[in-house]
C-alpha cells in the first residue's frame, strides 16, 4: 500500500504546505517546533539523519504504492542501540488521503525498517489521548497501548495527554507469521 523514502529538502515545501496552523503544529511536533514551520527548520531537522548504522533519527516520507504520490511523513528515532529500541514520532498523513489506511500502512512500514533493518527489540510511540483517529490506525497496525500520561503538555489553556504505545521484537515477528506480507498493492 506504501513504501517509505528518506524525506529530503525538496520535500519541504510540501510539509510546510500540510502544517498549517500552530495547533497542528504542536499535534505534529510537540514542541519540537514553534509556528510557521520552515524551510531553515526543516534543515536543522534532517542534520545528521538517515545514514544506516550510524544515524539516530531516520525520517521519511510515504509514498501510495500503487500512483507514485506522497501521502505522509513519519520518523523513527531516539535510537539506542544499547537499548536496542526506538521511538516513532511527527506521523502526518496528507488531508486528502485520510480515511484510507495510510497511517496504519506507513507504521507498518516504519515498524518493518526498525526490526528488520535496525535489528530493535522495541519501538514506542505517544499520540495525544485526543487524536482517535491515529490511535485506532496504531492498534490496526499491532502497537499495544501501555499507558497514558495525563496532562503532560498545556497548549492555550487546556491540557493535552499522551497515550503511550509499543511493540516488541517477538510481537512484529507474531504478526508477520500470522499474517505473511502481502504483495505489493
Amino acid at each position: 500500500m506504501v513504501h517509505l523514502e528518506y524525506f529530503t529538502p525538496s520535500d519541504f515545501d510540501q510539509l510546510i504546505a500540510w502544517i498549517d496552523s500552530p495547533r497542528l503544529l504542536m499535534n505534529w511536533s510537540g514542541p519540537m517546533f514553534n509556528f510557521p514551520l520552515t524551510r531553515d527548520k526543516l534543515e536543522w531537522y534532517l542534520q545528521d539523519t538517515n545514514t544506516l548504522g550510524v544515524a539516530d533519527v531516520y525520517v521519511f516520507k510515504a509514498l501510495d504504492s500503487t500512483t507514485g504520490a506522497v501521502v505522509g511523513h513519519i520518523s523513527l528515532g531516539s535510537i539506542s542501540r544499547k537499548n536496542s529500541s526506538a521511538r516513532v514520532s511527527r506521523v502526518f498523513v496528507d488531508p486528502q488521503f485520510r480515511g484510507r489506511g495510510f497511517a496504519a500502512a506507513m507504521l507498518t512500514e516504519v515498524l518493518r525498517f526498525g526490526f528488520e533493518q535496525l535489528q530493535l527489540h522495541r519501538i514506542d510511540l505517544g499520540v495525544y489521548d485526543f487524536n482517535e483517529a491515529a490511535i485506532r490506525a496504531y492498534t490496526r497496525a499491532g502497537m499495544q497501548r501501555e499507558g497514558c500520561s495525563r496532562d503532560i503538555l498545556r497548549y492555550e489553556g487546556e491540557y493535552w495527554s499522551l497515550v503511550e504505545m509499543s511493540m516488541l521484537r517477538p510481537e512484529w515477528e507474531g504478526l508477520r507469521t500470522a499474517a505473511p506480507v502481502e504483495a505489493a498493492a
